[in-house]
């Protein structure tokens, strides 16, 4: 799915939403758990209500991993279950690999061949050669971690150089040298408001996946105002705010009303690059 499909995707949904599948058995409704995969049943849930209001789905990886074997099937059959009833779906790994070059290729190869998802997360400290294994699946996308939502991006992101440009503005521009907007895309934290800005400067046209969204605070009317460009630009998550809505028998439902709840705040947004 390229620039230009997912752009489509937008148009057709009015919508630009991404829904986190961060799956925790402590939090899912009580009633599932007796069910052989509970996890995948919950997702199945989750996404037979809401496929028609986002484009995109977005496992975190670490609330499957938690769970060894049984967490890796539950997130493989979720792929496949998104593949086979909903192919208009992106699917995004949320797992921030990230290692030297020949650990980065078992990596790529895992995720973009065996599992066969639309994107990953990807931790870009270790440089150039670390990412370049990745960027070696053309129709996939790389979503490289720049300025996130979290507390601690303060730690290391905003480092300042000597020529007075920060860590994330660095990496945002070296990274560009190892690939266009039709492959590669940035995580912006929504938290982070009018820096959305700045970091359009640097890269005007790329596609960012912006966590924040809900549980973290973030204001879906300020990245739009600061971030969004005349495709779009934004992939918004939301993950907690929507999947544990409730935690009755109607969970679905509830996911559904509070995705529709963002898509249509979403659609409102996007008639400013429509008209």
């Amino acid at each position: 799915m390229n620039k230009e499909h997912l752009f489509e995707h937008i148009k057709e949904k009015q919508s630009f939403l991404c829904i986190g599948l961060d799956t925790d058995l402590k939090k899912i409704p009580e009633h599932l758990l007796k069910e052989d995969d509970p996890g995948f049943i919950f997702n199945k849930e989750i996404i037979d209500a809401t496929h028609d209001l986002c484009i995109a789905y977005k496992p975190n990886l670490a609330f499957y991993e938690s769970l060894g074997a049984k967490g890796w099937l539950t997130f493989e059959k979720t792929i496949k279950y998104i593949r086979t009833h909903y192919p208009d779906i992106f699917i995004i790994a949320d797992a921030k690999r990230g290692d030297i070059g020949n650990t980065s290729a078992m990596y790529a190869k895992s995720f973009f061949e065996e599992m066969n998802v639309d994107a990953l997360t990807v931790a870009p400290y270790m440089g150039e050669d670390s990412i370049t294994p990745f960027l070696n699946y053309p129709e996939k996308w790389v979503i490289l971690l720049a300025l996130t939502s979290n507390k601690g991006s303060k730690d290391f992101q905003f480092f300042t150089n000597e020529e007075g440009q920060h860590l994330f503005e660095k990496v945002l521009q070296k990274s560009q040298e190892w690939a266009d907007d039709q492959q590669m895309m940035y995580v912006v934290g929504a938290t982070q408001g009018r820096m959305f800005e700045d970091i359009r400067k640097i890269i005007p046209n790329h596609f960012l996946l912006v966590p924040g969204i809900g549980a973290q605070g973030g204001s879906l009317e300020e990245v739009c105002k600061y971030g969004m460009n005349r495709q779009c630009g934004l992939i918004v998550n939301s993950s907690r705010g929507i999947i544990y809505a409730d935690n009755s028998e109607n969970f679905a439902l509830s996911a559904r009303n509070a995705a529709e709840k963002l898509q249509k705040a979403m659609e409102k947004e996007l008639k400013n690059i429509m008209e």
